[in-house]
């Protein structure tokens, strides 16, 4: 059992905490993680790139839609750490352990469904996309044999969830470094030793991904046995396993469907547009990292102390980790407001997408600091249970906020820093909602 806070808590200078070293000791470890999950992204497209402009136009499409599909699936890591971490904290390790269990095993049939879907639908899928003639038939081969690592994809993001509900966030840097390195070394082999083309890239990644859910599943068996939790799989538990993860299905197809909207709209004003917004995109994604590091271990300290009976405790950190994003906000929003000028010229050499980037990557430095306070607090609520209160916020900012000032954009012809507007209005949207949650006392109820 944890040591009680809630009567041992004292205000700290904002610039020291108790809670720093269990916060840097969850978060630095998920960063590395969570930097290593776009190197599987970088390394295909490396080695791919050198076979031809045909096979890379065929990556890119297949990737766009692999991303997409694999992100509705993220609420097996996120909503499994806030609910193992809340039995944890309850002393309850094997119910904890039962959670990680019914949580892979979900994760095996939902990775089952899509690897049929994307073997079958494939074709349908890429012609969906509008992909060329001379990248069709990459895209789909690309496709359908990634199609068959879903299971394996699906089983990792699951068991990483489980250990970061374990307070065990170094697990899974070690095993998302060692995919990684097993997928490059499989790569180069595949596609240059064997010459198998797009194919090899697509099977060496595949391979990355069993390894990576072997691992996690050896891991989980081991936890199993030693707590005396069931291996078989329980209708019940994955049904409950669902039913806490189906409002993040929501949220996340929400934030989908802005991306996606943003994406097409800046499509619609002009090339130099679109250009100018990938940049962006790309460098908030990026920066996005950092601050989400910080929401995983507020899903993991959140829902330890919600489950240990510490609401003071769980408020007290959760506090300290805004704190601590803001900070990292402000800090690299000055990076990217400096470096703004110049930054773009590392990505082309037409002036107007250069001018264009750095006006807009001047929004996505001035919203870090927002943006860390949303990031934060959407870790708070999913470690405390609150999905579905997160689920509808995201469903209020996005459609009733976003989509309604995206058509008038759209409507009135404004360019791309109108269309960010949007999105910063989006954000405010969030964090106001998330804030009004986060001073009630609601989201520390202990949920399920």
């Amino acid at each position: 059992m944890l040591r009680r806070r809630s009567d041992t808590v004292q205000p700290v200078a904002t610039w020291r905490s108790p809670y720093d070293r269990e916060i840097v000791r969850l978060a630095v470890p998920a960063l590395g993680a969570l930097i290593a999950e776009p190197l599987y992204v970088l390394a295909d497209t490396a080695i791919v790139g050198h076979l031809g402009t045909r096979q890379l136009a065929g990556l890119a499409v297949a990737g766009i839609v692999l991303t997409a599909a694999f992100a509705l699936f993220n609420f097996l890591a996120y909503s499994t750490t806030g609910a193992v971490a809340r039995r944890l904290g309850g002393g309850r390790r094997a119910e904890a352990t039962g959670i990680g269990v019914d949580a892979a095993w979900l994760a095996l049939g939902l990775g089952l469904a899509l690897m049929v879907a994307g073997v079958v639908l494939a074709p349908v899928v890429v012609d969906a996309m509008g992909a060329s003639s001379g990248a069709r038939g990459y895209a789909i081969t690309y496709l359908q044999i990634s199609a068959v690592g879903a299971p394996a994809y699906l089983l990792a993001l699951a068991g990483a969830g489980f250990m970061r509900g374990m307070q065990d966030t170094r697990t899974t840097l070690v095993i998302a470094v060692a995919a990684n390195v097993v997928n490059i070394v499989l790569e180069v082999l595949l596609v240059y030793g064997l010459d198998l083309g797009i194919a090899g890239s697509a099977w060496g990644t595949v391979i990355a991904q069993v390894s990576a859910a072997l691992a996690y599943v050896w891991i989980i068996r081991r936890f199993a046995r030693s707590t005396g939790a069931r291996l078989r799989p329980d209708a019940a538990g994955v049904r409950q396993v669902a039913v806490i993860g189906g409002p993040l299905v929501i949220r996340t197809g929400s934030l989908l469907a802005v991306s996606i909207t943003v994406t097409a709209l800046a499509a619609r004003i002009d090339d130099v547009a679109v250009a100018a917004h990938q940049i962006a995109f790309q460098v908030n994604l990026l920066l996005a990292l950092a601050l989400d590091a910080i929401a995983i271990a507020a899903q993991a300290m959140v829902g330890r102390y919600l489950g240990a009976g510490e609401p003071v405790a769980a408020r007290a950190a959760s506090r300290r980790m805004i704190v601590l994003g803001i900070g990292c906000g402000i800090v690299v929003g000055l990076v990217v407001a400096v470096s703004a000028p110049w930054f773009p010229d590392l990505f082309t050499n037409d002036d107007a997408v250069v001018d264009l980037a750095a006006q807009v990557l001047l929004v996505v430095a001035v919203l870090q600091p927002l943006a860390a306070v949303v990031f934060v607090l959407d870790g708070v609520l999913i470690g405390a249970g609150d999905q579905r209160y997160l689920a509808w916020a995201m469903v209020v900012a996005s459609f009733g906020v976003f989509a309604p000032l995206a058509v008038l954009v759209a409507l009135a012809g404004g360019g791309l820093l109108a269309l960010w507007a949007t999105i910063a209005a989006w954000m405010v949207a969030r964090a106001v909602g998330m804030v009004g949650r986060f001073v009630g006392p609601r989201w520390e109820h202990v949920a399920a």
